[in-house]
This record gives structure tokens, C-alpha cells and sequence, in this order.
């Protein structure tokens, strides 16, 4: 089957054959992201995708209203966690944003509707023939961080955003010549 380049060993191919790029409306699958692709700064996304079960286990299973109680306790079991990345500022980033998630999902209803504005509320279909094509950022990403910075997210820069846009199905960037390319768009 044609994939992306990306996904060429597992994790990766299982994650792009099942998940990348396919639209996400679950508030809690939309916080998983967050937080995945925040740990994810600075390291490759097959580190995170091979340590994602641990996360789901030490974040109470991307539960937003648990995470955002976590005290002292909580950050040193996290901080002692060799399941995870142990970095202090990503840790406390997750707790924060966490408390932010929360509060636009007040402010919104959900978090679904308000994430889904940066693109309309709908996908952005894309026609990258090479990965050299993707953009690392967009002008949708740009607006998203800024907004995201104001409200008091952290780890969310317009790059992390357009990963989480890319995992979330907020964008299509499978290449045309792979396989899900179609299928995406089908789910949209």
C-alpha cells in the first residue's frame, strides 16, 4: 500500500494507516493530542507514539478535569515516571493547559467547536505530491497559537499546532499518492 514517507516502521505505519489525518471531534481525543504533541517538542513522534499508552496510564486517560488537579504529588510521580518524557516544563505545561482546556470549553460548549474554527469547521483538503511541499506552519497554525498563547496554553507554538492540526484532521496533508490520501477525505 502507498504511504506517506513518514511512516515506513511501526509505530508510525499503524498511526498513519489508522489515525493521522482522520477528522477528531472528541473533546478528550482533542486533549490527548495537546498534550502528545506538546511532549513531543524537541523529540520525534515515533518517541511519543511508543510511549503513548504510559501517557494515557500516568494522565488519567487524558481526562482534563483530573489533570487539571494535579498538585505537587502528581508532579513528582510524573517527574519519577520513566513512561514519559520527564521534563519538568512539559509536565507542568500539561496541567496548565489542562485548566485552559477547561475554560474554553466553557467559554465554547466544547472544545471541538472552538478548535475547529481556526479551519471553518471544516478540513482543509490539501495536494502535496512531496513531503518537501508540507509546511511546517500555516497562517491557520500562526492564528491558532497566538490564540491558544492567549489564553494561557503553553507548548504551542504554530509548528506544534500544525502537528496537532495534521494528527487531528484538521488538515489533509497525506501525500496524493498514498493511499489515505482518498479515505480521509471520505471521513471528512
Amino acid at each position: 500500500m502507498p504511504r506517506c514517507t513518514w511512516a515506513r516502521v511501526e509505530p508510525n505505519i499503524t498511526y498513519h494507516d489508522e489515525e493521522w489525518g482522520v477528522p477528531v471531534h472528541d473533546d478528550r481525543a482533542l486533549f490527548e493530542f495537546l498534550i502528545l504533541e506538546g511532549a513531543q517538542a524537541g523529540l520525534s513522534w515515533t518517541t511519543i507514539l511508543n510511549k503513548r499508552e504510559n501517557y494515557r496510564a500516568a494522565f488519567d486517560r487524558f481526562r482534563p478535569e483530573k489533570v487539571a488537579n494535579y498538585g505537587a504529588r502528581d508532579v513528582k510521580r510524573l517527574l519519577n515516571d520513566p513512561g514519559i518524557v520527564r521534563n519538568r516544563l512539559k509536565v507542568a505545561a500539561a496541567i496548565q493547559n489542562a485548566k485552559a482546556f477547561l475554560a474554553v470549553q466553557r467559554e465554547f460548549g466544547s472544545f471541538d467547536s472552538y478548535i475547529w474554527g481556526f479551519v471553518g469547521g471544516r478540513p482543509k483538503q490539501n495536494r502535496w505530491r512531496i513531503m518537501s511541499q508540507v509546511p511546517a506552519r500555516t497562517a491557520e497554525s500562526d492564528a491558532m497559537s497566538r490564540d491558544l498563547l492567549q489564553r494561557g496554553f503553553k507548548f504551542v507554538g504554530s509548528t506544534i499546532c500544525y502537528a496537532f492540526m495534521q494528527a487531528t484532521g484538521m488538515v489533509n496533508d497525506h501525500l496524493i499518492t498514498c493511499s489515505r490520501h482518498r479515505d480521509v477525505i471520505r471521513k471528512s
